[in-house]
């Protein structure tokens, strides 16, 4: 994502970076050089996010968990914010978090920064995967306080990805998301379940993709992601299910889904349950995997 926005912003600006992750940031900083050949592509290396949002007036994070994101926040909002420069691309800053959190937090920190002036904020979390992010094809969903707000972040976003959708005010951007990935953590243990039995049934894997991937079961986790090895050229189970979408985050996101269907009146999850208790128990043999690691742990026998 970071090389995308790198390549599309404007040449005299500077891409200010934050990791907490010193190896990752001077790997990409070395590739970002690289890849420009030209000086006038800068890339700077901050201390803390406090650096960054004084530095830029648009703000991107994006983190794993909710305490992940409301710390940044809390060092950035330490203090008063200085002034912008004059000589900046707006009068305000902007501060776009692409990170999957609970609505009622990613709330809160909007509130902060609107009462501490300190500018304004979307919530923009993404879905398209790793491949979306390389690829810069990724959806985001867009919580914002005003139009002039989400037009101004659409702007950006499209540096990263290919869709931007406006869902409604602060926190439905992150509704959108958690309901998005309710289908998809629920969808691959289905995929996953059903090749597993198609193959121990006798099937070759390539045909019952095809028949899938073709007919009424076929959706993200059969036709981009399938689960089983030599079926999508480029899907994870083709490299040990490395890469991709890890089942720690899956897990992640499913449970705030469930969280955050608790306090919904009438939303119901009635299978939300067993697949938190199918991903616990996979994470527990395959932490770090790619989350269609699930048929894996089914063709070895796996079961609740």
């Amino acid at each position: 994502m970071a090389k995308n926005l790198r390549t599309k912003i404007p040449k005299g600006d500077t891409l200010f970076i934050c990791d907490s992750n010193a190896d990752v940031t001077a790997k990409f900083v070395k590739e970002a050089s690289a890849a420009t050949e030209s000086k006038e592509l800068q890339v700077k290396v901050s201390k803390d996010p406090r650096e960054v949002a004084e530095k830029c007036t648009t703000i991107f994070t994006a983190l794993p968990e909710p305490s992940h994101v409301k710390g940044v926040f809390d060092i950035i909002l330490s203090s008063a914010l200085p002034p912008l420069p004059e000589s900046a691309s707006h009068p305000s800053r902007l501060f776009i978090d692409t990170s999957t959190i609970d609505p009622t937090t990613s709330r809160g920190i909007a509130s902060s920064i609107q009462s501490s002036s300190a500018g304004h904020f979307v919530d923009a979390p993404m879905s398209g995967g790793t491949s979306g992010a390389s690829k810069a094809s990724l959806t985001f969903m867009v919580g914002s306080a005003s139009p002039e707000t989400y037009h101004r972040a659409r702007s950006a976003l499209l540096h990263l990805g290919a869709r931007v959708l406006h869902m409604g005010p602060p926190g439905a951007g992150l509704a959108a998301k958690l309901a998005n990935n309710y289908i998809l953590a629920v969808s691959n243990i289905a995929v996953c379940e059903a090749m597993n039995l198609g193959i121990k049934s006798g099937l070759d894997a390539t045909k019952l993709g095809e028949l899938v991937n073709s007919s009424t079961g076929r959706c993200w986790a059969s036709e981009v992601n399938n689960p089983v090895e030599g079926v999508i050229d480029g899907a994870p189970a083709g490299r040990g299910y490395e890469g991709g979408f890890g089942i720690g985050l899956m897990r992640k996101d499913l449970r705030l889904a469930v969280e955050a269907a608790q306090g919904v009146e009438g939303a119901t999850l009635v299978l939300g349950e067993m697949a938190q208790r199918v991903y616990e128990r996979v994470e527990g043999r395959e932490s770090g995997k790619d989350f269609s690691v699930v048929y894996k742990w089914l063709r070895e026998g796996g079961g609740l």
